[in-house]
């Protein structure tokens, strides 16, 4: 549903701005008195250039408080008894971004370089004390920076309020979670060791009888199996890392080692510093792996794994691929496991692949975006 709110983009608003200043400063001093030698040029560009400038003040602050103070300095040397209005904008911008001491430093200039203009154009002390004042009120130059750093402070707190509120969120995630898995471990466990103890004994004991064992209770026995071992995956996918140490780049080789000891001839090739990879990344890439190998372990009928990880500034890759029984042109079934690397994934803005080799076997490809922001 519409707010009902017009959203104007933040560049969009600093050239309307900086073209209304622009305008104002022209015209007045289209309708001040004329300078000595007439209006000219300069004078008149200085004034638009001075309001034209705020236009990149979002992402040159400190270089638009000089210009603009520049360009007043400029327009008042000329002979035009214009305030100094854009570089008033300017002190507020340059305040709002944080930069305080460039901007106290360019104001006490300001305020000690007008004066000394208007006696260099032929005022006299006290007149040209008068014309600095008129030019650059004190009192509307503070202002500008009060205004600048309230409004800076503001929005701090503003940040930290949602981060606050991030985090709780996250907790409350977390703490649900593994409410979840506690229920889950202290109900569905339970029940689902009783069914496999019990087929499991119920086939023991056809065997010893020397009875055929009925197709079902064979189908049962390996189900129960089946919903153990994923009961138990799920069980650790819940608790993500909080009941045990967390898991990341640095922990791959032991998956490797792992599937080695199964039988797998598994291989790892990690190309880049990892150190740099932001935890939730490395954490993601890991369970990717995890699973990939699970995966090929349990269903693929493969003799050999590739891991491949390849650390760049801006994106980490994953790539894990089999010699198994999937053909070219086999389609992927989309299963727990798959779905859950899906997951997250795309939970870091990441994306996944996974498809069949031309030349056999499977491939899962995953490319996660790192970022460095805090």
């Amino acid at each position: 549903m519409s707010s009902g709110r017009l959203h104007v983009p933040a560049p969009v608003r600093d050239g309307a701005i900086a073209i209304g200043v622009a305008g104002a400063l022209v015209l007045a001093g289209l309708s001040s008195e004329p300078p000595p030698g007439g209006r000219d040029v300069l004078g008149l560009a200085l004034l638009a250039s001075g309001g034209l400038a705020l236009a990149a003040g979002r992402r040159a602050p400190v270089a638009v408080l000089t210009v603009t103070g520049l360009c007043a300095v400029g327009y008042q040397a000329v002979g035009y008894d214009v305030p100094a209005v854009a570089f008033l904008f300017a002190v507020f911008i340059a305040m709002r971004a944080g930069h305080r001491t460039a901007t106290v430093i360019a104001s006490v200039a300001m305020l000690a370089a007008l004066p000394l203009v208007a006696l260099v154009s032929g005022r006299d002390a006290g007149a040209a004390l008068v014309h600095a004042r008129d030019a650059l009120e004190l009192a509307w130059l503070i202002a500008a920076a009060a205004a600048g750093e309230a409004l800076r402070q503001a929005e701090r707190r503003a940040y930290e309020a949602e981060r606050t509120r991030e985090e709780a969120a996250k907790r409350r995630a977390d703490e649900e979670r593994l409410h979840i898995a506690r229920e889950l471990h202290d109900s569905l466990t339970h029940q689902i060791s009783i069914i496999k103890v019990q087929s499991e004994v119920a086939v023991h004991v056809a065997r010893r009888r020397g009875e055929q064992v009925p197709e079902a209770l064979l189908a049962i026995q390996e189900a129960g199996r089946e919903a153990t071992r994923e009961l138990r995956a799920t069980l650790t996918a819940l608790r993500d890392d909080d009941m045990t140490p967390a898991r990341g780049l640095d922990n791959v080789h032991e998956l490797v080692k792992g599937a080695r000891s199964i039988g797998l001839v598994a291989t790892l090739t990690m190309n880049g510093d990892g150190g740099d990879v932001p935890a939730a990344v490395g954490r993601t890439a890991y369970r990717i792996v995890q699973e990939s190998l699970t995966n090929i372990a349990r269903h693929a009928g493969a003799t050999t794994a590739t891991v491949t990880i390849d650390c760049r500034p801006d994106l980490l890759s994953v790539q894990v691929d089999d010699d198994g029984r999937a053909a070219p042109d086999t389609v992927p079934v989309p299963g727990v496991g798959l779905l859950g690397m899906q997951e997250r994934v795309s939970a870091l803005g990441g994306r996944l692949r996974a498809r069949a080799r031309s030349e056999g076997g499977f491939t899962v490809r995953v490319e996660l975006p790192v970022d460095h922001t805090p």
